[in-house]
């Protein structure tokens, strides 16, 4: 080979290594275990726990923990599972507390984290890793180039995928003949029915998360955004979407005076007939409440063909975790295919699998194709038609501090 082709080669090679996520960046600490073969960290993990932190707002979510993963972590690994329910913002600040005291062992050893809160863990140094690249499940079943980054904020082996969500609006067949298919048209739908549509007041991740399909629709899409924060961008079209806001509040549930503190809220309300539309982060959501009575069964799902925003939730581990060894066990196998295929289950959770179908034998991608998702559920395919990218953690950061001042407050 001649010196051109070789250097050509390494250059090649360095680019693989640079954009693969699964190529191990410089560890935080000097903390072995990621480097350890994965049997020998199962066997290290044996006849311990694991303490879960994760949200626990949803009981069909907290029955599959408690029931099918602690059940199979205990009867592959014996590790028993100990999940404890806490939202993402205040074991963050727990674990800043901790890293300020120079705690070196805590009682977090996996955490559900992504988004705004990833970005301030990492940043703070608050997480163990990379190990998401040492996961076998994850090095088998999953796109590397799906999980570079979380809201625009590079992921770097810090956390390993969980499931993918995306945002659907909720109607009732039986009230609503056609709900509308775009912003634009929401908005007049909006005002032709006073009163029947509301959202969740931010930082509520629902309400949030409508507010942020304004902002792209109403300054031109995602792709400006990606990035990252860039203060002129903001500053032009923030108001933009606080004009958009502002002009529908008067034909608001309620008249705009107030708003559903969060996503609960908003669904007693729809469930009540209080309001024509609703609108959830989780594509099964609708299915979920009609399975468990909350919801007729009439009750149907749509995505705006301007878009409809997705992301990959993951699960972390703490810098000072006291059991990192069944942590990476658990994080591994949540991304297992029978994992999955239990959690996609409706009646189960009906969480959006995050393999690669493509990496499945065909036996299994056929476990997949089997699920039932219910009439009132979006497939994967028909999602993927209007599927957007998350904002980059500041721009949400700074739309959920400003729309206090510019829409609650006005």
């Amino acid at each position: 080979m001649t010196l051109r082709s070789n250097l050509t080669c390494l250059l090649l090679i360095l680019l693989m290594l640079f954009f693969n996520p699964f190529a191990q960046p410089a560890r935080a600490s000097g903390d072995p275990l990621p480097d350890t073969p994965f049997e020998q960290i199962r066997e290290q993990a044996r006849g311990t726990r694991v303490n879960w932190y994760m949200y626990g707002g949803w009981a069909h979510v907290n029955a599959w923990v408690d029931t099918f993963v602690a059940k199979e972590m205990k009867q592959r690994y014996d590790i028993d599972l100990k999940r404890v329910p806490m939202d993402a913002g205040v074991f963050v600040n727990k674990l800043l507390n901790e890293k300020a005291a120079e705690k070196k062992t805590g009682t977090i050893d996996l955490l559900w984290i992504n988004g705004e809160n990833f970005k301030n863990a990492k940043q703070a140094g608050l997480l163990f890793g990379p190990f998401a690249g040492r996961l076998p499940n994850v090095r088998q079943y999953v796109d590397p180039g799906s999980i570079t980054h979380d809201f625009g904020f590079l992921v770097e082996g810090y956390e390993a995928p969980f499931g993918r969500a995306q945002f659907v609006f909720e109607y009732d067949t039986a009230r609503t003949d056609t709900p509308p298919d775009t912003v634009a048209a929401l908005k007049e739908w909006i005002m032709a029915h006073p009163g029947q549509f509301t959202y969740p007041q931010p930082p509520d991740f629902t309400g949030s998360a409508f507010v942020r399909h304004i902002l792209y629709a109403v300054s031109g899409g995602h792709a400006p955004y990606m990035a990252g924060w860039d203060s002129d961008l903001y500053e032009k079209n923030a108001p933009r979407l606080w004009q958009w806001l502002n002009q529908i509040k008067p034909f608001l549930w309620q008249k705009g005076r107030t708003y559903p503190r969060d996503s609960a809220f908003l669904d007693t309300l729809f469930a009540r007939g209080e309001v024509a539309l609703g609108m959830s982060y989780h594509p099964p959501h609708a299915q979920n409440m009609i399975i468990e009575g909350s919801y007729p069964d009439t009750v149907r799902t749509f995505a705006l063909k301007d878009g409809s925003i997705f992301n990959t939730h993951f699960t972390a581990i703490p810098f000072n975790a006291p059991n990192k060894a069944g942590a990476m066990v658990l994080a591994d196998f949540l991304v297992s295919v029978d994992a999955q295929i239990s959690k996609f289950q409706p009646e189960n959770w009906g969480d959006f699998p995050v393999l690669d179908m493509k990496r499945l034998t065909l036996s299994d991608r056929q476990r997949f194709e089997a699920v039932d998702l219910g009439p009132a559920t979006l497939t994967p395919e028909q999602l993927a038609k209007t599927a957007v990218p998350e904002i980059p953690a500041p721009f949400l950061e700074a739309l959920e501090q400003d729309w206090k001042t510019h829409v609650l407050d006005q």
